[in-house]
């Protein structure tokens, strides 16, 4: 068995993380209701998943009242929910008739949950996407029958925060129906988490949940311009949520401003038309789960790189992997990526940075997964027949534990990258990240030849691989060179402020004043 599928990884992985310290309560709690298509760690395809659960969980242990509806997928084990209750049935509106709806409340990661199982194929199969349903339709229905149930429970949240495409149509029903109904005490807050998703949808489509689909085809509301002149054109949930929205939120303040120029796509015209709505507010990483003082993963623990324990963990994660252990007295740098195996992050650059390691004075070890993933076959297996480095065609959350414990150098190169939560897990863990400038990660790492006494890894411009061996190339010689500085950087690493805590606050600011 692979030292990461052994008995204990797998319970450690399972176990509740260790509570973190109190909060002080904020005055005025804020009654907040996330509508979201995921949540960590039950129903996870994306970062979209661990976003809600680690916002939620933080706003919650800020004294607010935090509710998330999420549909009840078939591949939800009810067994994994805790404290599940049957709340109510009651019918939501689609196609002419009344779908039931069975309404569960629960507990998830420690935040409340109410999860949604409608009386019909939807949100049924193996995996939260990718069922024997029309997704669209069923995402568009989930949106009306979460507005049910606020009604017919009589919630009246301040805020109903929505995510992504799935839950769009929310913003349209709450204004144009739901408000006349009595559901009119809510602010509507969307986040973007990634533009590349708009959610194209047809009139009838929003017929079915008893809109008027057309009213909805201009310009000003959400028709998709690349569709103008088109039969038929065609129109755009995540323009319709932007624009119905009081407030809009993406990932990262660097990756907003992307977004209002070339970044944003075709949508950039309705993201600068809404400018002063639009705000990018940091994504932050759940510091319970990932933490090295108490990660039972790990062989042994530690809580600053002076530490013997992140040198034990790079013993043990070299004899596991069948890596070379250094002599006594010889820096050799472990360098990790962790990541998905598609364009947006950069393979070009990961494959050269892969290839160049053993030659630079460093070992390579990529865990990565994805339909680039045939690119890397050749390398892996020259790879495996020395001690050099590693290539790993696959995810597994305990192995990813195992790496960032290990890793002195963690590469994101990412073409876009509207946050990363890769890079402040490596901090987490006492590495530094090296990055391409780009969204989050120019938000999240500051480069410490540029700043000597604050860097808090290796940053670098320009997306060819002369580009980021250069950066390589930095990072092992100030690994190699200058010990004392590489310590000191890998301690400001581990002092950043990643977690929730400052980004809850930042929300909470928001759904005031929105």
């Amino acid at each position: 068995v692979p030292f990461w599928e052994r008995e204990e990884c797998v319970e450690a992985l399972a176990a509740p993380p260790t509570a973190s310290t109190p909060t002080e309560p904020d005055p005025n709690p804020v009654h907040i209701v996330h509508v979201t298509a995921e949540m960590a760690p039950l129903a996870k395809v994306g970062g979209l998943a661990d976003v809600v659960t680690g916002l939620s969980r933080a706003c919650s242990q800020r004294g607010h009242n935090v509710e998330v509806v999420l549909p009840f997928y078939e591949c939800i084990p009810e067994s994994a929910v805790s404290n599940l209750t049957h709340e109510r049935s009651y019918g939501s509106y689609h196609r002419g008739s009344q779908i039931m709806v069975d309404a569960f409340v629960g507990e998830i990661s420690g935040v409340r949950v109410l999860l949604l199982r409608p009386q019909n194929n939807f949100f049924k199969g193996e995996k939260v996407y990718g069922g024997g349903y029309d997704e669209r339709e069923a995402y568009i229905f989930f949106c009306r029958a979460a507005l049910e149930l606020l009604r017919v429970s009589e919630r009246h949240p301040d805020v109903i925060h929505m995510h992504e495409w799935h839950t769009c149509a929310l913003a349209l029903m709450y204004w144009d129906m739901y408000y006349d109904m009595g559901l009119n005490r809510s602010k509507i807050v969307l986040t973007i988490h990634n533009m590349d998703h708009t959610g194209e949808v047809k009139a009838e489509e929003l017929d079915y949940s008893g809109l008027d689909g057309e009213s909805y085809a201009t310009v000003e509301k959400a028709v998709d311009e690349r569709t103008i002149g088109h039969n038929p054109e065609r129109m755009s949930l995540l323009k319709a949520g932007i624009v119905y929205s009081s407030a809009v939120t993406t990932v990262s303040p660097t990756y907003r401003e992307e977004t209002l120029g070339g970044g944003g796509g075709w949508l950039n015209k309705t993201l600068s038309e809404y400018s002063t709505k639009y705000h990018g507010v940091l994504n932050a990483i759940d510091t319970a789960s990932w933490d090295p003082r108490s990660d039972m993963v790990l062989p042994t623990r530690f809580g600053s790189a002076a530490e013997s324990g992140k040198a034990l963990c790079q013993e043990y994660v070299r004899r596991g992997l069948g890596l070379d252990v250094p002599k006594a007295g010889k820096r050799v740098p472990i360098v990790v990526c962790v990541t998905r195996l598609v364009p947006q992050k950069g393979v070009h650059m990961i494959k050269h940075a892969a290839e160049r390691c053993e030659a630079m004075g460093a070992q390579f070890v990529l865990l990565g997964s994805g339909h680039l993933a045939g690119e890397f076959e050749g390398l892996a297996a020259q790879m495996k027949a020395g001690g050099a480095g590693r290539c790993l065609l696959m995810y597994n959350e305990a192995l990813a534990h195992f790496l960032y414990a290990a890793a002195d150098v963690v590469l994101v190169p990412s073409m876009f990258e509207p946050c990363g939560l890769t890079q402040m897990v490596a901090q987490r863990y006492g590495a530094a990240p090296l990055v391409r400038r780009t969204g989050g990660l120019a938000d999240t790492v500051i480069d410490v030849d540029s700043s000597p006494g604050a860097g808090t890894g290796f940053v670098f411009d320009g997306a060819g691989e002369g580009d980021i061996e250069e950066c390589l190339g930095r990072a092992i010689r100030m690994y190699k060179d200058q010990p004392a500085m590489w310590e000191a950087l890998a301690n400001r690493c581990m002092a950043v402020d990643n977690s929730w805590a400052r980004s809850a606050e930042q929300y909470v600011q928001l759904y005031r004043s929105a």
